[in-house]
């Protein structure tokens, strides 16, 4: 039995020695911020919380454990509590400029945030949110005009060959526009689980059930639970008019390589258009050519001769040469030509101003390149 538990001791604290470490930073209610080093399993046991916890193994999570809101925005872990905001991992976000200079005066009031008036911890989640809604959106302000810039110089109608190199700046592009997408989807998603779930917005209100005070405020004046929610619902609004404009571009990118395409095919169809015209002269040619080619036989008869004969001969080649060129090209017109619109019924003319609604909308959006459609 020694044996035994001098064994279950030497094992715990070799597991206590390869804990994780963590580089925390706490800001308090006035913003006042201190640095310090913690393991894993000390801080969880000062948090009333579980390994589990501080686990974080979701890119985007917004959880409750113990009257504490565990948070992460991509790189950002961070635990709220009603008193105090720890930001785990600081010295690896790459986040120095919002972290020292920004998120401490939000904290205290000196910023920009809705929610100063309300407790602690919705200051936290609204800057937390602000971050990020402001970090997706500088993501789309840059992906925005150089996909724009980009699509117009690809879809010039003038250019007989696409750029590489324009190509493949869209293709990086539109893999961007595709992450920003996902990043949006997984934020209004984990958003949207939250406001689907009325308990878990009044767990977010931490000081409700801390605080008497604010719990007589929230019964009997201001709903805290109905602030989360406005708080929550803002930022998924905000998050779903940026996945409409990543939209928009996505649409825009589908349509112009179409157009791409189509501008392709038409330079691709007047090249074969002259190489059949050429081989029809050259057949004419060659089909009259044979007359030349029996009078330069060594024959004798009278009529070499003559001097006339051979600007007749010759006159006479290039006659009907031009004549089958030209009679080759009016049956190729007859069978390239497009065919008659459908009669339209009288029953269908009601829905016209509809089709001219999206006929003026596709123009527009042609406009945007510097195009215009027939």
């Amino acid at each position: 039995k020694f044996y035994q538990h001098a064994t279950t001791e030497a094992s715990q604290a070799t597991l206590a020695s390869v804990s994780p470490v963590f580089a925390v930073m706490k800001l308090d209610k006035e913003g006042n911020t201190t640095y310090f080093e913690k393991k894993k399993t000390e801080l969880y046991q000062e948090l009333g919380l579980q390994a589990r916890d501080l686990r974080f193994q979701h890119l985007m999570s917004i959880a409750t454990r113990n009257n504490r809101i565990i948070m992460r925005m991509e790189f950002l872990k961070a635990v709220i509590t009603p008193e105090f905001l720890l930001i785990l991992d600081y010295r690896n976000l790459n986040l120095e400029h919002w972290l020292f200079n920004e998120l401490a005066s939000q904290l205290a009031g000196e910023g920009q945030l809705v929610t100063y008036s309300l407790p602690f911890e919705f200051r936290a989640i609204e800057a937390i949110l602000q971050y990020r809604i402001s970090k997706l959106q500088g993501r789309l302000n840059t992906l925005q005009p150089q996909i724009l810039e980009t699509l117009e110089a690809l879809v010039d109608p003038k250019l007989l060959s696409v750029d590489r190199s324009k190509l493949h700046i869209l293709l990086q592009n539109g893999k961007s526009l595709s992450e920003l997408e996902t990043d949006l989807k997984v934020f209004k998603e984990t958003i949207l689980e939250i406001l689907d779930e009325e308990e878990l917005i009044e767990e977010l209100c931490l000081s409700k059930w801390t605080d008497p005070q604010v719990f007589e405020e929230s019964t009997s004046g201001i709903d805290h639970a109905e602030e989360m929610e406005l708080l929550l619902e803002n930022y998924y609004r905000q998050a779903e008019d940026l996945a409409n404009e990543a939209r928009e571009l996505r649409v825009l990118i589908d349509d112009s390589e179409s157009i791409i395409f189509i501008n392709l095919d038409s330079h691709r169809n007047v090249m074969m258009r002259l190489n059949l015209q050429l081989t029809m002269g050259t057949f004419s040619l060659s089909l009259f050519g044979l007359i030349g080619v029996a009078f330069g036989m060594n024959l004798e008869s009278s009529l070499e001769e003559d001097p006339r004969i051979f600007w007749l001969v010759t006159g006479i080649m290039f006659l009907g040469s031009g004549l089958i060129w030209r009679r080759l090209l009016s049956f190729l017109g007859r069978h390239l030509e497009l065919p008659l619109p459908p009669h339209v019924p009288a029953v269908l003319k009601k829905s016209q101003p509809a089709a001219g609604r999206v006929e003026i909308k596709n123009n527009l959006r042609a406009e945007t390149f510097g195009l215009s459609r027939s």
